[in-house]
């Protein structure tokens, strides 16, 4: 497998201040109410953004400061605290479950005899979410610790154990109660003193807190049944909160993944990270998409790049999170609608980083070409000509995979007027060809003639004079 690319900390801001402009476009279009983003590099938040509302009835804007329900990203915290109490001889991961919850006996072998590696690791084939997901709806509470004992009693063992890869909310709420077990307090308390506190998370609870009510995004319904978005209420996931109840910033979340970088050992030593973040089980057999999970953590690729996370889904909130343990990278999204595309935007957050490593390699680092930079419009869309070190790129932000079709572009002056030829491109673009390039008394662009030959102009221009037209009408001369 080839490496992945080398980052630097200029590269990486740069890659994200392209990643933020390509996520505001992606959320207008995509009707997206809010979202919510945060970069780190190294030991430093090199980006954080935040576009759009936070609560529509009310037009409040969204800030890097509201909270998001980040739902199964609190399976990252659960794990990390077993990982904490197994390193100091408090439990082993190979104990079963009733060692910790005796009375799982009466729930059946299987249950009582499942571990706790088969449990974080989604491998002791218990059931999703019980027999009754009303909760997740909002039509039941969430269940409380006797609503989760009544879960486990009710035929929670659905496949053999160890048969495959079976995620289950469930397995995390029993292994919340076995955090309190062996940690001695209860499953909040346990968590906050022995990771939040230490790491400085004041923006990251293990639940909702009502006392910050007004701290939250609202929550919006899904457009694929209906023409506009409803709010969800906020509710407390009671004995699921080790499953998928905290909440946090998008900042926090980044932070919260570096510590769980190599040669962090705030929380965890990196035996146990690397325990963590290796695959125990693919998640989909059939499917060759280089998906993992170890403990409590997603692995995925994506291209050379092997990254660690996770996900979350709550009603109203999608988050994702996507971090490198090696080279220190790590990117968080937050959406505030029920299919908000969180994981896209990660994604092709980390594609952003990579694609700009790639094209700067060997380049050199030449500022003028800044110059050229810009967002630009024409009738049929926008282009975003972007600078990777020495290298001129030019992409398509409107595209859920940002790095999907790249323009190579060269400054060109051999035709007596400045422009920028089209080095690389696809068989149906304009390789080969110049782009003339106006620049205004400022120095900055005015005009680009760029594909097809068609006039391009800051997209800034082009918004305030479609604002203006009722139609666009055909010229005769």
């Amino acid at each position: 497998m080839t490496p992945a690319p080398a980052l630097t900390p200029d590269l990486v801001t740069a890659a994200a201040r392209c990643a933020d402009g390509w996520i505001a476009l992606r959320r207008r279009t995509g009707r997206v109410p809010g979202v919510q983003t945060a970069v780190l590099f190294a030991d430093r938040v090199v980006s954080s953004g935040a576009h759009g509302l936070a609560d529509v009835e009310r037009g409040a804007p969204l800030t890097g400061q509201h909270l998001f329900r980040i739902a199964s990203h609190s399976k990252t915290f659960t794990a990390t605290a077993l990982l904490q109490l197994a390193e100091q001889g408090r439990l082993r991961l190979d104990d079963p479950l009733s060692t910790h919850l005796p009375w799982t006996v009466q729930a059946g072998p299987q249950l009582a005899r499942a571990t706790l590696r088969e449990l974080l690791s989604h491998g002791a084939g218990l059931v999703r979410d019980g027999h009754d997901g009303g909760f997740w709806q909002l039509r039941a509470p969430f269940p409380d610790a006797g609503g989760l004992r009544a879960i486990a009693a009710d035929s929670a063992a659905v496949l053999p154990r160890g048969e495959r890869f079976k995620y289950s909310n469930i397995a995390y709420g029993l292994l919340g109660l076995v955090v309190e077990a062996a940690g001695g307090r209860p499953y909040a308390e346990v968590v906050t003193t022995r990771i939040l506190q230490p790491l400085g998370l004041r923006d990251t609870a293990c639940e909702y807190d009502p006392d910050r009510a007004g701290d939250y995004a609202t929550g919006y319904s899904a457009l694929s049944y209906a023409d506009t978005r409803i709010p969800i209420e906020h509710v407390d996931t009671r004995a699921l909160a080790a499953a998928t109840g905290f909440g946090s910033t998008a900042t926090d979340v980044v932070r919260w993944a570096a510590a769980h970088f190599l040669g962090d050992e705030r929380l965890l030593d990196d035996d146990s990270k690397r325990l963590a973040q290796r695959e125990e089980w693919v998640v989909d057999p059939d499917e060759a998409d280089g998906r993992g999970y170890g403990l409590g953590f997603a692995v995925e690729r994506i291209g050379d790049r092997r990254l660690v996370g996770h996900g979350g889904g709550y009603p109203g909130h999608i988050t994702k999170t996507l971090f490198d343990p090696v080279a220190r990278l790590a990117v968080a999204v937050a959406t505030n609608c029920i299919d908000g595309p969180a994981a896209e935007m990660a994604a092709g957050t980390v594609k952003l980083v990579d694609l700009f490593a790639r094209h700067a390699a060997g380049t050199g680092d030449d500022p003028q070409l800044e110059r050229f930079t810009g967002r630009f419009a024409s009738l049929w869309g926008v282009l975003d000509v972007v600078r990777c070190g020495g290298a001129l790129l030019a992409l398509d932000p409107a595209q859920a995979d940002p790095t999907a079709h790249v323009v190579e572009l060269a400054v060109d002056v051999s035709s007596g007027v400045e422009a920028l030829r089209v080095v690389r491109d696809g068989g149906y673009g304009s390789h080969g060809e110049l782009w003339p390039v106006t620049f205004g008394a400022d120095g900055s662009v005015v005009e680009l003639r760029g594909p097809s030959a068609m006039t391009m102009r800051p997209v800034e221009e082009v918004t305030a004079e479609v604002a203006r037209l009722d139609r666009v009408r055909a010229r005769t001369s």
